[in-house]
């Protein structure tokens, strides 16, 4: 298992780095962006499994403004290796402090909640943990080895942190055989220092080609936010960086800011925008697609790869 550094009950106030930001406006959302509240049956029915299991989700923690339409369908995000994230992102919603230990029951409690829902496809997340030796990659492998023996033909996406300074981490990951393997790039390189602070881009991008070297048959994907201030001419050079480290995915979706604290809003992007933006990724060779002013990196992700599956199947029969 993980090797820990003890951080047991260091819990610390919800984005404490953020107490001295000065507050920006929330700009208003346009309609194309709101949503109604969840209160479906199938939500319900979700929330009460995860709730049972003690289980955590991405969804809840940053404020996923898609929760109602995904947990009616049951296709909730875990998020494992705790809530408390070591970095202090500037987009993101979830708690930063030092972590507490690991959950080692909570592999088998996400394999029997995979089962419950029978899940056709789940992914897994997690926060930052660089107070772990192996960044919490061991963590993972735990995860996608539980999910295989309660589910075994439930296909897993992972999503993952960067395992930045954590030499070889990712390669246990990699062998332990995900179906899709997805790290968010989330934003131009020129804006790294002001959005995503505590990571590098390069590495970013190596960390997924370096899935594709050591296993190519193995799907890979990321994503990027917009609205931050980046230019068209940059999302594309970010979009050929990808297809150069061999990604096969792309998610682009609208940044929310979820405080005032956070990095504003520069602007909300139109649908048409994001229609252009999935037409030239297509023609830049990503097999899968997906943005729109909604687009989270789970966001129909289920039915999705189901899709390209089936394309797949097509092809050779």
């Amino acid at each position: 298992m993980a090797t820990l550094i003890d951080t047991s009950k260091n819990i610390r106030p919800r984005h404490p780095e953020k107490a001295n930001n000065p507050e920006s406006e929330v700009l208003r959302k346009p309609k194309w962006i709101r949503v109604k509240a969840p209160t479906s049956k199938g939500y319900s029915e979700t929330r009460k499994i995860v709730k049972d299991k003690g289980l955590v989700t991405v969804c809840e923690e940053a404020a996923c403004p898609n929760i109602g339409e995904c947990w009616e369908k049951s296709h909730a995000t875990f998020m494992i290796l705790g809530e408390i994230c070591t970095r202090a992102c500037a987009f993101c919603n979830i708690t930063t402090g030092l972590p507490n230990a690991i959950d080692e029951a909570e592999p088998a409690k996400i394999g029997e909640a995979v089962r419950e829902m029978n899940l056709q496809h789940v992914v897994i997340t997690s926060v930052d943990r660089d107070d772990l030796a192996d960044g919490g990659a061991q963590h993972f492998v735990d995860v996608i080895n539980a999910i295989r023996a309660a589910s075994p033909k439930t296909t897993i996406e992972i999503l993952t942190p960067d395992f930045l300074r954590k030499d070889g981490a990712v390669n246990s990951v990699i062998d332990a055989r995900p179906d899709v393997f997805n790290h968010n790039l989330e934003t131009v390189p020129r804006l790294y220092l002001k959005i995503r602070p505590g990571a590098r881009y390069f590495h970013s991008l190596r960390l997924l080609e370096k899935v594709k070297q050591r296993d190519p048959s193995q799907f890979t994907k990321s994503g990027l936010m917009v609205g931050l201030g980046e230019t068209k001419e940059e999302v594309m050079q970010v979009m050929d960086d990808m297809r150069s480290a061999g990604i096969d995915f792309l998610t682009i979706g609208q940044y929310l800011q979820p405080t005032r604290k956070h990095a504003p809003i520069d602007r909300y992007v139109t649908p048409e925008e994001f229609k252009a933006y999935e037409t030239i990724a297509k023609a830049k060779g990503f097999l899968l697609v997906s943005a729109s002013p909604l687009t989270r990196s789970s966001y129909h992700a289920d039915s999705d790869f189901a899709k390209l599956q089936a394309a797949r199947r097509a092809q050779h029969s």
